[in-house]
C-alpha cells in the first residue's frame, strides 16, 4: 500500500485527504494534532501540508517572497510572512506583538497570530525528528492552484463563491466523486469548503513531489536555525 496525503488546518485540527497510489482510492479524515497527521498508520510516503515549516529568526523567508512574486497583484496577499521562530513561545497575541517588535520593530497581524498554534504544533513534531521532513513538505494552496491552472493565478479569492467554484472546476477532473463526497462531509471534518479544496490541491502537489514533477520555491531552499527547510513546494 503506497499512500500520499494532502492536509490543511481546520477548526479542530487538520483535514487530511489520502490517496492510495496503487488503487486510486481516496479517503479523508480529521486528525486532531500534527503528531496524528504525521504518524498515522500506515505511514504516508509523502504528506503535503499547508502550514509554514522552517521559520526565520527575523525577516521574511525567500520562499514567501517568491510565492508572492509568482502570484502577482491580487493573489500575492494570500501569502503572508511566516512568524519568526521566537513568536512560538508567546502565550497571547500581545506577547507575540512584543516579541516581534523587539526583533523587527513591527507588530504581528491577527491573521498571522491565528496560525501560530498550528505552526507550533507541526514545528514541535518536526523538531523532535527532523528526518520526518523528508516525507512532510510545505505547500501553499494558491501556489499549487497557480500550477494546476496552467501557471496563472486564480482570479477570485477562495472566500468568494466564484473563487470556490473555479477551484472545484480545476480539481473535479482529477478527483470527481471523491471531491464531492468529501465536500459533503465537511461538517464532520470540522472544515469549510475552502479547507477541503486546499487539502485536495495539496494532495495533487504530493503526487507531483513523488513523481519528481514539483516546483520548489526557492530552487535551493535555506534551512532555519533548527535545521528545517524553508520552502514552498507546488
Amino acid at each position: 500500500m503506497r499512500l500520499i496525503s494532502g492536509a490543511d488546518g481546520c477548526k479542530e485540527g487538520w483535514v487530511v485527504v489520502t490517496e492510495d497510489l496503487d488503487t486510486g482510492e481516496i479517503a479523508w479524515e480529521l486528525c486532531p494534532t500534527a503528531h496524528d497527521l504525521i504518524y498515522c498508520r500506515p505511514l504516508r510516503l509523502m504528506t503535503a501540508v499547508d502550514i509554514p515549516i522552517g521559520l526565520p529568526d527575523a525577516g521574511a523567508r525567500s520562499c514567501d517572497h517568491e510565492a508572492r512574486r509568482l502570484l502577482g497583484v491580487g493573489r500575492a496577499s494570500s501569502v503572508f510572512p511566516a512568524p519568526v521562530r521566537l513568536v512560538l513561545a508567546a502565550a497571547t497575541y500581545e506577547e507575540a506583538c512584543g516579541i516581534r517588535l523587539s526583533i523587527e520593530q513591527k507588530k504581528m497581524s491577527q491573521q498571522a497570530w491565528a496560525i501560530v498554534p498550528k505552526v507550533r504544533d507541526i514545528d514541535r513534531v518536526l523538531r523532535d525528528n527532523p528526518q520526518v521532513q523528508d516525507r512532510v513538505r510545505e505547500v501553499h494552496p494558491e501556489v499549487s492552484f497557480y500550477f494546476l491552472a496552467g501557471e496563472q493565478p486564480m482570479k477570485y479569492s477562495k472566500k468568494k463563491r466564484a473563487g470556490r467554484e473555479a477551484r472545484k472546476q480545476l480539481l473535479a477532473p482529477l478527483y470527481g466523486a471523491y471531491l464531492e463526497r468529501a465536500l459533503a462531509d465537511r461538517r464532520a471534518l470540522a472544515s469549510s469548503t475552502d479547507d477541503i479544496l486546499d487539502a485536495f490541491v495539496a494532495l495533487w502537489t504530493a503526487r507531483r513531489i513523488i513523481n519528481k514533477q514539483a516546483q520548489v520555491l526557492p530552487a535551493i531552499p535555506a534551512r532555519d536555525a533548527v535545521g528545517l527547510q524553508m520552502e514552498i513546494v507546488a
